[in-house]
């Protein structure tokens, strides 16, 4: 997850009580009983009489009283398969602060199973803290392992060797408001899937409820946000940020251009995006929350956002996948497993994340209990499963869903490759700012010549980095 998703989520975490929990903390270099597991049977499941302890972080605080008590209860039903491992929680908030998490591996003080974002990889096998868990991951271990999504586990590897397990994650895609959809004369039930169609529902949106202050389509340009909402848009259409070498832009072709162009025409010709683009996160949640735009470009965890702090109804949220649905951006959470780890913790540590986060029906796939305890159910996320793993947790949500589910079918059916981000994801942001700045607020944009222009500068930073 790139550090604009960490803001945005302990954001979501501040203003609506959900999001991220616990922070990295120290913990041991061996389990209580210094077991040597034999690198042979790195691959079997642990032996339930095997005696370990393991610290894990991002447990709920007690500020998260719904969350801290499943998780304790987790923790005694876990126990219940594995009563000689002793998982030692650690909560803090956020689960990962950027600055905190570098100190912390550059002191080799993070847990024996601890937390990450997708985008961190390099950054802690540059610290030397990760383990290889390669041999230990398997459908043994993990039974799901099938039906995760290739795209979100090869963000977790390097150089063939896995090095994590996926926790959460979301897609980027297109949210729009069912009502202002019904109330405009459009079927809510057929979001538009390409730019053309975009730009055709925002202008009917525009002629039908403008003069009731409410625009078609919205779009940031500042603060990284329009950087990544322009790169999550250019993935949409197939085209990338960088090449595949990380080496050169790959952006200033005549797909960013087209998404450029129409972004120009929807703001200029037919006035269907506000005048005033959004200048920082929170911006076109705030419009969407409120009832004064259509649709943007997003991500999944916005939809309780707009709901709990701007009073939306989850029954006026839908959500499509994104504009041209060739590939999507995408970014999240999971676990890493320390260097100096026994064999023993590191197979506690994938029993515990398997058993907490890749089980169906158990942990945080447990919707009854979710529903029983007030947590919202049927939000499309985690959305890592594939196949029939991700028919029964679908079927699972919508039997006990509190939000409707069946608004974000075409979102969850299209099933779109993901992408990651870019790398210095952030510096290329910044730089396509100006890219997306320019064509919301200037007019008489040269769309060629900013994209050459941006095109320049993150070759330089490309560059300066290698």
């Amino acid at each position: 997850m790139s550090r604009i998703g960490y803001r945005r989520l302990v954001a979501v975490a501040l203003v609506a009580g959900i999001g991220l929990t616990g922070a990295a903390c120290s913990s041991s270099k061996k389990d209580d009983s210094g077991s040597k597991s034999s690198s042979a049977t790195a691959g079997t499941p642990l032996d339930p009489k095997t005696k370990v302890s393991i610290a894990v972080d991002c447990e709920p605080p007690t500020t998260k009283k719904a969350e801290r008590q499943q998780w304790i209860d987790d923790v005694a039903e876990f126990n219940k398969t594995y009563p000689n491992v002793t998982v030692k929680s650690k909560d803090a908030f956020p689960c990962e602060d950027p600055a905190k998490f570098t100190a912390q591996l550059q002191a080799g003080s993070e847990t024996d199973t601890f937390y990450t974002y997708m985008t961190d990889l390099q950054q802690v096998l540059d610290a030397g803290q990760a383990a290889d868990i390669s041999a230990y991951v398997n459908d043994k271990t993990v039974p799901n392992l099938q039906y995760i999504d290739p795209g979100v586990m090869n963000v977790l590897k390097d150089g063939g060797k896995l090095y994590g397990l996926p926790t959460s994650n979301y897609q980027m895609g297109l949210i729009y408001n069912r009502k202002i959809f019904s109330d405009a004369g459009l079927d809510p039930n057929k979001p538009p899937t390409t730019w053309d169609e975009v730009r055709q529902d925002a202008k009917v949106i525009q002629d039908k409820l403008g003069s009731k202050g409410i625009n078609g389509y919205m779009d940031n340009s500042a603060g990284n946000q329009g950087g990544w909402h322009l790169v999550s848009e250019m993935y949409g259409e197939g085209s990338r940020a960088v090449d595949e070498s990380g080496t050169k832009a790959a952006f200033n072709n005549d797909q960013t251009k087209g998404i450029l162009q129409t972004l120009h025409d929807m703001r200029w010709t037919d006035k269907s995006m506000p005048a005033t683009p959004g200048l920082q996160w929170g911006d076109v949640q705030k419009a969407m929350g409120t009832g004064k735009i259509g649709m943007y470009v997003g991500a999944p965890d916005d939809i309780p956002l707009v709901v709990q702090q701007y009073k939306a109804k989850f029954e006026d949220i839908g959500m499509a996948p994104i504009p041209g649905g060739k590939t999507s951006l995408f970014g999240g959470a999971d676990y890493m497993f320390k260097k100096s780890d026994s064999p023993d913790q590191i197979k506690a540590g994938i029993a515990w994340v398997n058993f907490k986060f890749l089980t169906l029906n158990k942990g945080q796939f447990n919707y009854p209990r979710n529903k029983t305890d007030g947590l919202p159910v049927g939000l499309p996320q985690p959305f890592f499963f594939t196949g029939s793993a991700k028919d029964q947790d679908t079927a699972a949500k919508k039997a006990s869903a509190t939000v409707p589910v069946d608004n974000f079918k075409s979102y969850v059916d299209a099933q779109v490759p993901v992408v990651p981000e870019p790398p210095n994801a952030q510096k290329i942001y910044t730089v396509l700012d100006s890219v997306m700045s320019g064509v919301l607020t200037n007019q008489g944009a040269d769309i060629s010549k900013l994209l050459s222009t941006a095109e320049t500068q993150v070759n330089q930073l490309l560059a300066a980095s290698q």
